[in-house]
């Protein structure tokens, strides 16, 4: 059986996905002048552009690894919002120099799946040159360049083609349940794997023309997963449309700008048909659902007078706030008493 995953290291968010069926490849005649790749030409002009990212979940002990591209000397850096999903600690190291630097979350679309990272202290890095997307064709070869040996190891290099255009993957999070889909993606023949998220996809001019978010996987009998030989990449130019609204500080439905804001609550992610609300599964002893009196066993009914029914709806609801806003809980407790309490919410990792 084939399916799709994030090209991300799975400690953080475990992803699977599947092709929807209706996206079929664009059929496209490939380019009659197609340009050779020359691997080192390509490898030298980007990978000086490019960060191996380390993330870490201090309140779960996990640890996760992707890739990002620098795009301005002093530290702007792109990568994919699931490379930072759920991480409150963050460290990106220079490919060009090895240095190592704390990272911030600028902002992020999950939507997208494109996140802006700011690495503090950083001056005079290397930036990484830039294509245009548009210009990409059926045909044309290309080189992926990821993070997939973990942080520390030498960054890897998968050659392929250009397979198909405008590709839409629905893609879920194991771990919170939540699912969406992604659309417009490259597709190549590139072997991509865990901790390639976030990384280049390069032209045979050595620029960027995507970057790297999900591959197939084919699992065997054992339940283990190889790679398929299919990677998708989101288009370079919609990716950077999207960073230059994040750092100009542009907020929108789609967008959230800053820190994540952090209700400190673990819910069941697939909760039985004609449940009420969301259960709590679990919850951090100290954190704002835990002071204001929620329990482990609790229903979440409503927030601020909007149902709460799955855990889409919450984390939507928390991508609109902000540390230090003020939410109105409603939810129920395991005997069926109605419960109702104001919460403060936190800073917290990446929603």
């Amino acid at each position: 059986m084939a399916s799709i995953r994030r090209a991300h290291r799975a400690a953080l968010c475990v992803l699977s996905a599947l092709l929807l069926a209706l996206a079929a490849p664009l059929t496209l005649p490939p380019s009659a002048q197609a340009v050779p790749l020359d691997p080192v030409v390509a490898i030298s002009q980007v990978e000086p552009g490019l960060v191996q990212i380390t993330t870490m979940n201090d309140f779960q002990g996990v640890i996760g690894n992707g890739t990002g591209i620098v795009l301005s000397p002093d530290g702007f850096v792109l990568t994919n919002h699931h490379v930072v999903q759920g991480a409150n600690v963050i460290r990106a190291t220079s490919a060009a120099n090895g240095q190592g630097f704390d990272a911030d979350v600028v902002g992020y679309d999950r939507s997208d799946d494109i996140a802006v990272l700011r690495l503090r202290g950083a001056a005079g890095l290397p930036v990484a040159p830039i294509g245009d997307s548009n210009t990409v064709t059926l045909g044309e070869p290309v080189m992926t360049i990821g993070n997939a040996n973990g942080t520390g190891s030498a960054l890897t290099h998968e050659e392929g083609e250009i397979t198909a255009l405008d590709r839409t993957i629905e893609a879920e999070d194991e771990l919170t349940g939540s699912s969406h889909s992604l659309g417009g993606l490259i597709e190549s023949s590139t072997n991509l794997r865990s901790g390639d998220s976030g990384g280049a996809l390069v032209n045979s001019a050595g620029q960027v023309v995507g970057m790297n978010a999900a591959a197939t996987v084919n699992y065997r009998l054992d339940g283990e997963v190889t790679p398929g030989g299919q990677g998708f990449a989101i288009p370079i130019n919609r990716a950077v449309d999207v960073a230059n609204q994040i750092r100009a500080g542009m907020a929108s439905p789609e967008v959230h700008i800053g820190p994540s804001a952090m209700l400190g609550i673990g819910v069941d992610a697939n909760p039985r048909r004609g449940t009420r609300g969301l259960p709590v599964r679990s919850l951090l002893r100290g954190g704002p659902a835990d002071i204001a009196g929620l329990r482990a066993g609790d229903m979440i009914v409503s927030i601020d007078g909007v149902p709460i029914t799955s855990a889409n709806e919450l984390t939507g609801m928390l991508d609109a706030r902000y540390p230090g806003d003020v939410i109105d809980v409603n939810w129920l407790q395991p005997n069926g008493v109605p419960r109702n309490g104001k919460v403060t919410l936190v800073p917290g990792p990446v929603t």
